[in-house]
């Protein structure tokens, strides 16, 4: 998706306590990454990232990246593949629409935000917290050249 204002101021305490509000609820992991250079196809560029990030080495597979490209104006949401097989596409569909609201109206913060509580719901739905649970990724937002 690709909205079309400025580059984003975010508040970058409030999407990493998002993130970490979200995990309470879930196994599941959420990163947020801000890439600096275009991204014309993020998707392709999510794709790339979610790899070197380690996201495919989740223990249940049901990582989330949320990929913002703000020199492109172009953004991505993708789950890995236990993810995708409990939502499929019009989850993805939806999200992205409604982040993009928030982004049209230069509400950076609150969009990624929004974006990390529906997954986090979607994550606790399919993917509850267990027990003996642990951290696998860290909860911060990466940057990527």
């Amino acid at each position: 998706m690709s909205w079309f204002f400025s580059t984003p101021k975010i508040d970058h305490a409030r999407v990493v306590a998002a993130i970490g509000a979200a995990e309470a609820k879930t196994s599941g992991e959420i990163r947020v990454l801000l890439a600096r250079h275009r991204a014309p196809d993020p998707v392709a560029a999510a794709q790339k990232h979610f790899a070197r990030l380690g996201m495919t080495q989740t223990k249940e597979r049901n990582g989330v990246l949320i990929f913002l490209a703000p020199r492109s104006r172009t953004f991505a949401v993708i789950g890995d593949s236990a993810v995708h097989e409990k939502c499929g596409d019009a989850f993805w569909t939806e999200l992205a629409a409604t982040m993009i609201v928030h982004f049209k109206r230069a509400e950076f913060t609150a969009g990624l935000e929004h974006g990390i509580t529906r997954a986090g719901a979607l994550l606790a739905e399919h993917f509850p917290r267990q027990s003996d649970d642990v951290n696998e990724l860290p909860d911060t937002i990466e940057e990527a050249d």
